[in-house]
């Protein structure tokens, strides 16, 4: 598997398992929160900051580290930050009050970036015919990630406590570094770019591109919608009628891998050409999926649908849009990988604050007429856009 330089069938498996893995240590606090708030002393609602807190250094970390992609070695510098991640997993692990947990989960934020290194890596090392396919399958293992650390973390922390499961995503951590060490392949020498340019070309490139700025636009807002619905939902789950456990809560989170069939599945229609209209009906499911949610808030079958729902519509949008944004700049797919991760986890750490305000306001009814509303304002960006500012290279000018 290490030979050659292409996309392999095991290696795109360990970029997807390994991305899955990076990103999932974003998430193990939200079924937790309850767990987190007994144990340390402060309530539930200020527990949200925890969640917040991770996604704000998650966004720091996509735009003072992943650039680095496009000028250093990724096979020293992917193990290196996965390095980094387990060091501040440890941290978290053995935190003695809030306030150190909340440093510990926003340097966990901060260090798991080796996901958002691995997908422009592997839009580089994949055929231009087969580049949504593959960015398809990682974001699917990304999404995967995020839903079973759900799970894995109400069923370990129902059973060893809520600190185990960040001493098991170190090892994991550590793990994957060795593996990956081996797997990535030697690629040619890049041009040097000091670091202060390198950060100010991000904003350059987006500057530059009117349609990386509408997608941008859209992909935060419904990123924004995606944390906020799973932040209140643990409020949802927590209270009655339901009053689930974490690791009962965890499961509902395994109704969205649907949404990780469609991830690796819609990165195709990429590449036949439908990139821009499959956005358009994939954020019209987001919407469906609101509405329903909102409606059937006492029923957990109702609950779950919107679940399938929302995760298939805010991940189809996603690798589309992430899969453009790799055709207009081939060089820069890291920096451009910055600036659509960062702009997505700015939406997320927004999403999060909102839920808890929202929540407090009116519920779980105010949350989702919420969410409607954001979604309104993509689909706006979308229609107007979608002749102009969202149309970029594709293999069929889409």
């Amino acid at each position: 598997m290490t030979a050659g330089t292409g996309m392999t069938r095991g290696r795109t498996l360990l970029f997807a398992v390994a991305g899955g893995a990076a990103v999932g240590n974003l998430y193990w606090a939200q079924p937790l929160l309850d767990d987190i708030a007994t144990s340390l002393g402060t309530s539930v609602a200020l527990a949200g900051l925890l969640v917040t807190l991770t996604q704000v250094g998650y966004a720091l970390g996509i735009l003072l580290v992943v650039p680095l992609g496009d000028v250093l070695d990724r096979r020293r510098l992917v193990p290196g930050v996965l390095v980094a991640s387990a060091v501040a997993l440890v941290f978290a692990a053995v935190a003695p009050s809030f306030a150190v947990l909340l440093v510990a989960l926003a340097l966990v934020g901060l260090t798991t970036v080796a996901g958002q290194l691995l997908i422009p890596l592997a839009g580089d090392l994949a055929d231009p015919a087969e580049r949504g396919r593959v960015v398809g399958t990682i974001a699917s293992g990304v999404l995967t990630g995020i839903l079973v650390s759900r799970t894995v973390a109400g069923l370990v922390a129902d059973a060893f406590g809520w600190r185990t499961i960040y001493v098991v995503a170190a090892v994991a951590a550590l793990v994957l570094a060795v593996l990956l060490r081996r797997v990535v392949p030697e690629l040619p020498r890049r041009e040097r770019v000091p670091y202060p340019r390198l950060i100010a070309s991000v904003f350059r490139t987006v500057a530059a591109h009117r349609a990386v700025q509408v997608t941008l636009v859209i992909s935060a807002t419904v990123f924004a919608v995606f944390t906020m619905f799973w932040t209140a939902l643990t409020f949802l789950l927590s209270a009655e009628p339901f009053e689930y456990s974490t690791t009962a809560i965890g499961l509902v989170g395994l109704a969205g891998l649907a949404g990780a069939v469609a991830t690796q599945r819609v990165g195709r229609l990429h590449d036949r050409g439908l990139s821009v209209p499959v956005t358009g009906a994939a954020l019209g499911v987001v919407l469906v999926s609101l509405v329903v949610a909102g409606l059937g808030a006492r029923s957990i079958v109702v609950v779950v649908v919107a679940v399938v729902l929302l995760d298939v519509g805010v991940q189809a949008t996603n690798v589309l849009n992430q899969t453009r944004l790799f055709a207009i700049h081939p060089a820069a797919r890291s920096r451009l990988n910055t600036a659509f991760v960062t702009g997505n986890f700015v939406g997320g750490a927004i999403g999060s604050a909102l839920a808890s305000v929202l929540w407090g306001a009116g519920g779980w009814l105010a949350v989702t007429v919420g969410g409607a509303v954001l979604v309104g304002v993509a689909l706006t960006v979308w229609t107007v856009h979608r002749r102009r500012g969202l149309v970029v290279l594709s293999p069929r000018g889409v």
